[in-house]
């Protein structure tokens, strides 16, 4: 007998006369109603095919019951043999589901009796036939029966000649509970390697008197090492404000569930300190060696931290979940760390042969602003330096007009093509305002030389620039302006750039601080007074926000036909597609953030006829950055972004709706 692996074939030469009897049951009703007559005779019929068959199907029962009975006669007895006391549970079924045999074995699989004639579904509810018959394979998934675990093999067999039933489907059950419990034991008890960080250590300690101070570091540690015992886990403290935990994979799941709630606990000490206590926390598992784990650990720890603390990144080999992460980034108000980047730059930049800068596709003035005040650190050590940016759009219109009337910078900024022929392995690349390697300007730039510099300020994704020399992300940060006037500032004595350029960084931090409203520290100050000691215009800083009279009504009709979901959230949508698109969806979505009781606001647009991108923005009580993360964007916990490939427009907000629901439903559960 020959097995047949196209069952859909196989399913059109044995059609289920069932369906026909229905087909026809509803055509008589149909005829009944025009012509009565007809209808009586149709029904007659109809009566007389259901008779007929019954009676085939019983004619075919006793057919395969004296087939099977009349094995031995067909077949030696061996086989007969082998078939009837196959020491494995063997069942027969038609391709409806049907039992039409099976042996003892399958009996006591199933603890029941009488299955002739019974949907095999019926017998075994998590049992899909269908799924079965279209595995190529002749494999299907692992099926649970009565806390038993079976891996089912089919073969279909085409009967010999006059049988009512030409083809039947042969089940063998292998039985695999014993792998599957190894199986299951292995991964739970897999080891699990967490590592854990106080974020605002010195913060906390410093803003707490001095008496109060070993009551708030004992709590924290009370806290974990409770935390700890709860998942029988082995934790130790290694710094005054790191820790490593080591636990079994089993119970990763219920830390997952819970959203990591220790995160919480350790918020809410109050033992003297004025300000919340955060932590971070990165865990890694699945890794082949217990070392791995740990890398896997450490580089969670570090995407937790490059998204601005307070939550927790689980690495599962190449899959990152984020937990937490609705607090606002703390201000460092110590520039330690701004001195020794800048000093580690400058070093970088004389041992370069040129500098080349680069920031984020379709550039705004905070990207557009860092690349001039790096280009002319490079310059100011005399190196040649050079901004790659393949065009102006309406975000950056009015700069890049401004610099294009000024000889110097026609040469100074490149295109794309025009890098790669100036850059060189000794060369330094910088990016600026962004971290991501595919959203770069050009992105080949970095495969072409071994010297690279990140500076950035967004939420650090899971995609990042690997193999960097030189790395100042601060999450904290206003804008990668502020970052860049800081670096200027401990590059010289006195910041010495051109009147130009100290607008273009002070647009910069103007642009993502919504005029200094937003994610605003003392430091943002602090930059901008120098920018403006250094000769920036606050007047022709704001001509370089200027739109035309189209771009402020298409705005307004945004804001104009914008809905209101869950009391406090504003979604709008253009429709239109220009090159303003983004920049009329960003402004609008600012805008609406203007309307009382308004906390969050989410504009669409469509780029292309491809693609769909969002713009959202927040006040700070809602992370905009956390729920569309959920449609693969990212960016700030206030200011934050999407773009959406081969979907439509009401498609795109149904998903931005339903990510919504999903953030308010996790912030319950926490």
């Amino acid at each position: 007998m020959k097995g047949i692996k196209n069952s859909k074939f196989i399913k059109m030469l044995v059609p289920d006369t069932r369906i026909y009897l229905i087909i026809l049951f509803v055509f008589i009703l149909i005829v009944s109603y025009y012509n009565r007559a007809i209808g009586v005779v149709g029904i007659f019929l109809l009566a007389y095919l259901i008779y007929y068959n019954l009676k085939i199907s019983n004619i075919r029962r006793e057919e395969w019951t004296r087939y099977i009975e009349g094995l031995s006669s067909d077949i030696d007895s061996a086989t007969k043999y082998a078939v009837l006391n196959l020491p494995i549970p063997l069942t027969i079924v038609e391709f409806d589901g049907t039992i039409t045999w099976y042996n003892p074995k399958f009996l006591d699989v199933v603890n029941s009796k009488d299955l002739l004639e019974k949907d095999i579904q019926d017998v075994i509810p998590n049992f899909d036939l269908r799924n079965i018959l279209q595995n190529e394979n002749e494999l299907s998934k692992i099926i649970e029966i009565n806390n038993r675990y079976f891996k089912v093999v089919y073969n279909i067999v085409k009967l010999p000649r006059g049988h009512t039933s030409n083809y039947i489907i042969m089940l063998y059950w292998i039985e695999v509970t014993r792998y599957e419990e190894l199986s299951k034991k292995y991964n739970e008890e897999q080891m699990v390697v967490g590592l854990i960080q106080v974020d605002n250590y010195d913060d906390v300690m410093q803003s707490t008197e001095e008496t109060k101070r070993p009551l708030v570091s004992a709590e924290i540690e009370h806290r974990l090492n409770l935390w700890a015992g709860k998942i029988n886990g082995f934790i130790r403290k290694y710094a005054k404000d790191k820790f490593i935990v080591v636990f079994h994979h089993k119970y990763l799941e219920k830390l997952e569930s819970k959203k990591f709630d220790i995160i919480d606990e350790i918020r809410e000490i109050n033992q003297g300190n004025n300000m919340p206590i955060t932590l971070s926390i990165g865990v890694g598992t699945y890794g082949e060696t217990p070392l791995q784990s740990c890398d896997f650990a450490n580089g969670a720890k570090d995407l937790a931290l490059g998204r601005g603390g307070d939550q927790v990144a689980v690495k599962k080999r190449d899959k990152i979940s984020f937990y937490g992460g609705k607090a606002k980034a703390v201000e460092k108000r110590t520039k330690v760390k701004a001195r020794v980047i800048s000093h580690a730059l400058r070093e970088l930049i004389e041992q370069s042969t040129n500098v080349i800068v680069m920031g984020h596709k379709i550039s705004d003035l905070d990207a557009v602003g860092a690349a001039l005040g790096i280009y002319r650190a490079a310059k100011n050590r005399g190196k040649d330096a050079y901004v790659v940016l393949n065009g102006s759009n309406p975000s950056i219109e009015g700069l890049f007009n401004r610099i294009y009337d000024i000889e110097e910078y026609k040469k100074a900024i490149i295109h794309c093509d025009e890098a790669k022929l100036r850059i060189e392995r000794t060369s330094l690349l910088v990016v600026v305002d962004t971290h991501r390697p595919n959203f770069t300007e050009c992105p080949d730039l970095l495969k072409l030389t071994d010297k690279i510099v990140v500076i950035d300020h967004h939420r650090r994704g899971t995609e990042f620039i690997e193999n960097t020399v030189l790395t100042y992300h601060e999450t904290y940060a206003s804008s990668t302006c502020e970052l860049v006037t800081e670096i200027l500032s401990y590059m010289d004595e006195k910041i010495n750039i051109p009147q130009i350029e100290a607008e273009a960084l002070l647009a910069g931090i103007a642009i993502d601080t919504k005029n200094f409203t937003f994610k605003t520290g003392v430091r943002t100050f602090e930059a901008a007074s120098l920018l403006r000691r250094a000769g920036a215009d606050t007047t022709s800083v704001k001509q370089l926000f200027e739109d035309d009279f189209n771009t402020i009504i298409a705005r307004a009709e945004v804001i104009k036909k914008s809905e209101i979901i869950y009391e406090t959230i504003a979604i709008s949508s253009l429709d239109e597609v220009s090159k303003a698109s983004q920049l009329i969806a960003a402004q609008a979505a600012d805008e609406l953030l203007c309307a009382r009781g308004i906390t969050a606001s989410f504009v669409l647009g469509r780029k292309d006829d491809t693609m769909i991108f969002i713009s959202g923005r927040s006040m700070g009580d809602i992370n905009v950055q956390v729920i569309l993360e959920k449609l693969g964007g990212g960016g700030h916990m206030t200011v934050a972004g999407a773009q959406i490939e081969d979907s439509t427009m009401e498609e795109v907000r149904e998903r931005l709706e339903k990510a919504i629901e999903e953030y308010f439903e996790e912030g319950e559960d926490e």
